[in-house]
Order: structure tokens, then sequence, then C-alpha cells
């Protein structure tokens, strides 16, 4: 090992708080590197909701995804940080007073980590419907599509949080020709002002209902048949595109085999954004301590508290926090 190839702090991770970390590790003047693995940075972002408006991040009174994404990723390589996609994580291997990552491409060096991983690898949660699975990218999906495969097309959407409701909401406006929303439940799990967006909506909505599979078999799909998961009645819904807003199940064996210490599969840090293990730190929707909001805006938040945590591991005599953007000389002019 070249100490040349020592970083200061390595990301794992690249959605909005990897990115955010990787920008404010520059801010921090510390040689930084990200690893992703994804081909983009972006996170769930760009993997899941690029169509979809996030509502809640400060600035911004509404941004699709993709936007939020192509900035963020913008600012995080200003400063010309190694950034390595594609590249997935295995091992965790302590090396004296440095940290070995060994991903499923080679190896790389650091005086400390910052986990922005989100929730860990994940899948989205599927019906079980072999016929439907087949259609997968075709005429069925688990995210947010083009608009112009949805544009005047009869859309049903599966599922009771968020996302379901909100992709509803958005494609009854004009877009879609018709959308049904059928959701398992008598209520949702959606925020009560999505719901109620839902409630004045045009969108048709079919409760305590289940997809039981699709009127025929070929590639081009025409309709799907719902039962009522009490009454077993079945009802017929005209479909041409298919969403599944189910959720995603993470994987979280990794954190585990690293030895990390974690409550309800997230992991445990301090007010300094440390984890149980010297030198690796955490921000992000993957951390856990008491008051916990997982939100892009307070992800940010963890990942500047993180790097400035982990600028002051590497050298103890650093100053705890940046100077504010407006007083640093660098973006004096509007840019560093």
């Amino acid at each position: 090992m070249n100490q040349e190839d020592v970083c200061d702090v390595t990301i794992v991770g690249g959605g909005p708080t990897g990115c955010f970390a990787l920008f404010y590790a520059g801010v921090r003047d510390m040689k930084a590197k990200l690893i992703e693995a994804l081909p983009q940075l972006g996170g769930q972002l760009t993997a899941l909701y690029p169509e979809k408006y996030i509502f809640d991040m400060p600035g911004f009174p509404k941004v699709l995804g993709r936007d939020l994404s192509k900035s963020m990723e913008e600012q995080a390589l200003q400063w010309g940080a190694t950034v390595c996609v594609s590249e997935k994580a295995t091992d965790l291997t302590r090396l004296d007073d440095i940290w070995q990552i060994t991903t499923d491409k080679g190896q790389h060096f650091t005086k400390c980590i910052v986990l922005c991983s989100g929730v860990g690898a994940f899948a989205p949660r599927r019906l079980g419907i072999e016929e439907v699975e087949r259609l997968e990218g075709d005429v069925v999906y688990y995210s947010m599509p083009p608009r112009a495969v949805v544009k005047g097309k009869n859309v049903v959407i599966v599922g009771g949080g968020d996302s379901a409701v909100e992709w509803a909401v958005e494609l009854s406006q004009g877009m879609a020709s018709s959308v049904t929303l059928v959701h398992r439940r008598d209520s949702f799990r959606a925020h009560e002002d999505n719901v109620h967006r839902l409630e004045i909506s045009p969108a048709r909505v079919l409760l305590s209902h289940e997809v039981k599979g699709l009127c025929d078999h070929s590639k081009a799909l025409h309709c799907i048949i719902a039962y009522h998961n009490r009454t077993m009645k079945e009802t017929l819904l005209p479909c041409d595109v298919l969403l599944l807003g189910l959720g995603f199940v993470a994987d979280v064996g990794l954190l585990k085999k690293w030895g990390l210490e974690l409550e309800s599969n997230d992991v445990k840090v301090d007010t300094f954004m440390a984890t149980n293990l010297p030198g690796v730190f955490a921000a992000g929707d993957i951390v856990t301590y008491p008051g916990k909001t997982k939100l892009i805006a307070a992800g940010t938040a963890e990942a500047a508290v993180a790097i400035n945590s982990a600028k002051v591991y590497v050298d103890p005599k650093a100053r705890k926090a940046a100077v504010h953007s407006s007083e640093d000389p660098r973006f004096l002019g509007g840019k560093p």
C-alpha cells in the first residue's frame, strides 16, 4: 500500500447524503473518494424516483428527483474528488490506523469512512405473479417511468404509501387517460396531505383490493384482474401500464458483517455521527439516534456533521467546523 493511495475520507454511497458529504469534504480540504454501487450518482432519486417531485428540500418549492440529483452531483464534483461508480463495497478491514475497503473491483485505503448508503442494497417488493414479473421494464414499473410511457394511457397503480398516492395524483392531472389506484388495506399509509390531494383528484381508488393477475398473458397489456379481499368480488381494470409502489426490501447484511452496531437494521450513531467502529461515521437514512428524521434535508445536515467529525479524527488540531461559505474566500465571486 502506497501512502499516496490513502484518502483522508472515503464516502460509501452516492445518494443525496453521500453527494453532500463529498462536497463538504472538499470544503474541509480533505482528500476524498466516493464509492457507489449503482452506475450513476443520485441513489434512489435517479434509480427509483427521477420523475417524482420532491417538496421538502429547502430552497425548492418542488423539484423533480432527477433535477435535484443533477444539482447535487454538480455541487459534489466541483472539488475534483475521485468517484467510483458501479462498484459495490463488500468487506471492511482494519489495518493498524487505516481502513481497507474491498469492493467487487479492487481495494481502497482510507483514514476514515462516512457511510451514506441509504437503506442498503434494495430491491422492489413484487406481487409474486409470474406473468406480471415477465413484463417488468416493458409495461410494468416499480418507479415512475418517462412521461411518454404513460401519456394518454390507462394506468393502474398498486400501493398505499406516499409514492403510489403521489403517482396517482400526478398522472390523473391530464397526463394519463385514466388512473386507478389499488390498495389492499382500507386506509392509506401516505401522509394525510397526499391522501387529501388524492381524494380531490380524478383518480379512481379501490381500497381493500388486490391484483389477481392479467386478463391475458400477451406482451401488450390490456387489463388486469383485481379482487376485493373480503368479498372476493373481481373487477376488470383497463390497464396499459402497471406501476407497483409496494416499497423496497433492504439488505443490511454487510453492515452486520462489518461489525457495526445496529438497531432495527439502522446503524447507531452518536451526536458526532460516529459509529461504534473507530474512524467510521454514518449519515442519512442508514443511521438511527433519538429524534432521527428520515428526510433528504436531515441527511445533508448529518453529512456535514459527519465530515466535520471525520476532519477532526484525521487531524485533531483542525477546527471542529468549517467557516460559512459566505466567509470562505474560495466562494467569493460566486464559485470556489
